[in-house]
């Protein structure tokens, strides 16, 4: 009983320091994996703890279920609408740009390293996926308000790109050990099966599980653990089906996510924790699993491979993937840089080790080195290159909170609250005040140095205050300007223009408006028309087109996704404020 409490006690002491660690990495901002990773390691066998660790099998077996874990949130988060601005771009990342990335790293991998191109290019695949668990973490904690296609690309991406990293590794372990059964039609085969498998698992159980979801009546916990366990399920079968089930559970979780009703809530809730933990866990024992001596006997080489892939392997696999689908230079640029590896190339390294390919070791320590070569040096410059390349928009105003209250199975309340910023609209407002021009808005409570406030006639905001509103989700972003201060519209005129105008307006009469010099062609046509045939039938807040020397931007989109508005910047050199 000692032995097993002994063990429950180092369990718990590693997550908990992993916790207050974060802290630490999240100031010096570092990515909150590294801290756990770093755990692990200083608790391993040449660490302070001298845990041994070397059970593979058991390091499979936690990193696979961590995996599915994060992927189900990821997917639980994941909106339909992610899908309409950036399924084509990210399902040709997924695939041929796995392949190119492979390629072009193996080709270079066998000739740095000397080594059999066979291994040369398996190092490549084990490294040539981006990795879920990094960038739906990093990405949503980044601090910066991201383009919306530049996100989704990159979170569709490393969602659906494990098949192809698995395939590759598979096929490629196969090739070294069992050369003669390796064949390009099998290899096809297992392509479809994983897809194709993986494909109508995920829709069928998310189907399923959103339909319990609604219909059963459960225990606000219990929710979760359903959600969770069925997401398990679906990602076990799939895999024994030699499906994926790494893109089964994912769609599992999309499906379900976007099923709306009283449940989603408490599963999201509680699987937030759960993906922090799978994750803690994770990187945990993979910090155990390594062995930091021969992380830098590897480093050089390791440093150079990881130089390679950063600057020019994924670079060029990314703009043969993406160029199809009118994206910017910097857009690609930015792209190329948040290709983050991490757990999955770890997992997908011990691989090899158990099935005894040779020079598996040493295909390992490379694959631990490039990851945490990548979660430093790509994982920290997140924000900064989005600054770099202009991928961030604007801080707009948004609610602080919301939360919504369900009266039966498909009728629900949505609460929202809103911060009075000094020398915003609110301020010195009656609370009623703010509901002019929202019909469906009403307050709820006004909070006040921690206490409920009566409202009364004579109640007026104060800087500090927070508001409750029952107001509808999709009114809380026009709501929220009300409570925005001076310096969060000066950003919003900087960045888009001090005019807004609308997408129907013909481009002629803002020409004449403006003095713009169009052609006969463009001025016969609208905005929004103008804009879709430069840039596609997917617009997204951010995109820029120039007319005449002024700069038209899409400042909001309207709940189907149509352009609501534009911002128009005149040019500096006109003598008008920009």
């Amino acid at each position: 009983m000692n032995a097993l409490n002994f063990s429950f006690l180092i369990i718990a002491l590693l997550l908990f320091s992993g916790v207050l660690a974060s802290r630490v990495s999240a100031r010096l901002g570092m990515p909150l994996l590294l801290a756990f990773l770093g755990v692990g390691m200083l608790a391993g066998e040449e660490g302070i703890g001298g845990i041994k660790f070397d059970d593979l099998p058991s390091a499979t077996m936690v990193s696979q279920l961590a995996l599915a874990v994060i992927l189900l949130d990821g997917g639980l988060r994941t909106k339909f609408e992610t899908f309409r601005i950036a399924l084509k771009p990210a399902a040709v990342l997924a695939s041929w740009g796995v392949v190119a990335s492979v390629a072009l790293l193996g080709a270079f991998a066998t000739f740095f390293l000397g080594i059999d191109w066979k291994l040369g290019l398996l190092m490549a695949a084990i490294v040539g996926s981006t990795d879920a668990a990094a960038v739906f973490s990093l990405l949503r904690n980044s601090g910066v308000r991201l383009n919306a296609r530049i996100r989704a690309t990159l979170e569709l991406e490393s969602g659906v790109n494990d098949p192809m990293a698995i395939l590759l590794v598979t096929v490629l372990i196969n090739l070294i050990l069992q050369p003669q059964q390796t064949g390009i039609a099998d290899t096809l085969l297992m392509l479809a099966t994983q897809l194709g498998l993986g494909l109508a698992f995920g829709l069928a159980a998310g189907k399923l599980l959103a339909v319990l979801l609604a219909r059963i009546r459960l225990a606000e916990g219990l929710y979760a653990i359903m959600i969770a366990s069925g997401g398990l399920m679906v990602f076990a079968l799939a895999n024994l089906f030699d499906g994926s089930g790494f893109l089964a559970v994912y769609l599992a979780g999309v499906m379900v996510g976007n099923s709306r009703n009283s449940a989603v809530e408490h599963v999201l809730n509680v699987m937030d924790g759960l993906a922090w933990l799978a994750q803690a866990g994770m990187f945990l024992v993979l910090g155990l699993l390594v062995t930091p001596s021969r992380l830098l006997e590897q480093g050089i080489p390791a440093l150079v491979i990881a130089a390679f892939l950063i600057l020019v392997a994924r670079p060029l696999a990314v703009y043969s993937s993406v160029k199809w689908f009118r994206y910017s230079r910097r857009e690609i640029a930015y792209i190329s840089w948040v290709g983050l590896r991490g757990a999955v190339p770890v997992t997908l390294a011990i691989i090899p080790l158990m099935r005894g390919v040779p020079g598996a070791q040493m295909l390992f320590d490379v694959a631990f080195a490039v990851v945490i070569l990548s979660l430093l040096i790509q994982g920290t410059t997140i924000p900064f290159f989005a600054r770099v390349f202009k991928m961030v928009l604007p801080p707009k105003p948004e609610p602080l909170d919301s939360r919504e209250i369900w009266l039966s199975d498909r009728l629900s309340v949505e609460l929202q609250s809103f911060r009075v910023e000094t020398d915003s609209d609110a301020e010195n407002s009656h609370p009623y005040a703010m509901t002019r021009a929202f019909a469906e808005g009403r307050p709820f409570a006004l909070i006040r140095g921690g206490e409920n406030i009566k409202v009364g006639l004579a109640t007026r905001m104060q800087a500090g205050d927070i508001a409750w509103y029952v107001l509808p989700e999709h009114l809380g972003d026009d709501f929220a300007r009300q409570f925005a201060d001076r310096r969060h519209r000066q950003d919003q005129q900087q960045f888009y223009g001090e005019f807004v105008v609308k997408p129907d307006v013909k481009v002629g009469e803002l020409a004449f408006a403006y003095g713009l010099k169009v052609d006969e062609h463009e001025a016969q046509t609208t905005l929004a028309d103008l804009f879709r045939d430069r840039f596609g039938d997917v617009p997204v807040a951010g995109d820029r087109m120039n007319i005449g020397g002024f700069c038209v931007t899409v400042k909001e989109l309207d709940e189907q996704s149509h352009i609501k508005w534009f911002g128009l910047k005149m040019p500096k050199k006109s003598g008008a404020v920009a």
